[in-house]
């Protein structure tokens, strides 16, 4: 096995085509396939199911290109940071994002990074909390923003900041009206729910919140997409619980009401994480300064307004 084949089996599985990754690698398509075959020999394995329309993954191909991805970002981060010890400020930096925060803070991120990092490419990818810890590990991304991550001997956590938690109820009555009145964490049991399931992050907070006041969460619907959350509670369907930058991103913000959650006020709290088990490079510890800058100039505490 050499990187080489990886390489090659990576373009045919993410492009379903031997054709198609001949095309962009710029190789014969015998020779492509060829190094993919040799790959499943010494694998004792096929990796691809072969069709009329293409080729699919087999569950060793899944499995395999897991591994890949993993490898083949390993191999181009030794490269960079090689790299980077000769300028300190170039190559390519991976930032893993939660889908409450992408909506909001990618732009800024990326206006920061072309300020402070003109010489370094920028991408983000999104993901629950509990999942970017694994890519950390795997080095599917290089740095990643947390919530409520446990620590971990594998993790270096630097807590970020913290943000409220928010009762988000359909509108009554015309205008619409962001009012003051709170709701007691006991009270919100009695909401149904439009709520991620788990591993996400607020759905573990607010179970936790609520086991502490021996209340159970009542679900109406499991919706993993925070907009698709906030739509659902516009129309009548249930309630949300989400901090207010989340609602904010929202093209329906206006068009729900917001409400502290008290005694007590529920909270999540933010950390950046890097990898406690590969070196910090000048880039990373350039990078998570930007990141830090800009997501708290971007998300602080905000105040509901009437």
């Amino acid at each position: 096995m050499d990187l080489r084949q990886l390489e090659y089996f990576r373009h045919v599985a993410e492009l379903g085509s031997f054709t198609r990754a001949a095309s962009f690698l710029s190789v014969v398509q015998p020779a492509l396939s060829r190094q993919v075959r040799q790959l499943e020999v010494e694998l004792g394995q096929n990796l691809f199911d072969r069709n009329g329309r293409g080729v699919v993954l087999t569950d060793a191909g899944t499995r395999l290109l897991e591994h890949t991805r993993g490898i083949l970002m390993q191999v181009g981060r030794a490269r960079q940071e090689l790299e980077d010890q000769r300028n300190g400020d170039s190559g390519h930096f991976v930032l893993g994002l939660p889908p409450s925060l992408g909506r909001s803070v990618t732009v800024p991120l990326v206006k920061a990074f072309g300020r402070r990092l003109p010489n370094a490419s920028f991408a983000t990818v999104e993901g629950l909390s509990a999942y970017m810890l694994e890519w950390l590990n795997v080095g599917r991304v290089d740095c990643a923003l947390v919530y409520n991550a446990p620590p971990s001997p594998t993790v270096d956590l630097q807590p970020l900041l913290e943000e409220q938690l928010y009762l988000i109820a359909p509108p009554s009555g015309k205008p619409v009206r962001k009012d003051h009145h709170s709701v007691s964490l006991s009270a919100l049991a009695e909401h149904p729910l439009i709520i991620p399931s788990r591993p996400h992050s607020i759905r573990m907070s607010v179970e936790n919140a609520l086991a502490g006041v021996d209340c159970k969460v009542r679900v109406a619907h499991e919706i993993e997409c925070i907009p698709a959350i906030i739509d659902l509670v516009r129309l009548g369907f249930g309630f949300a619980v989400l901090p207010l930058n989340a609602v904010k991103s929202s093209p329906w913000s206006a068009e729900v009401q917001i409400k502290p959650i008290v005694a007590p006020v529920l909270k999540t709290s933010l950390s950046i994480a890097v990898s406690a088990q590969r070196p910090r490079s000048p880039l990373m510890r350039k990078a998570v300064d930007v990141i830090r800058d800009a997501v708290r100039e971007e998300i602080h505490p905000a105040e509901i307004r009437t």
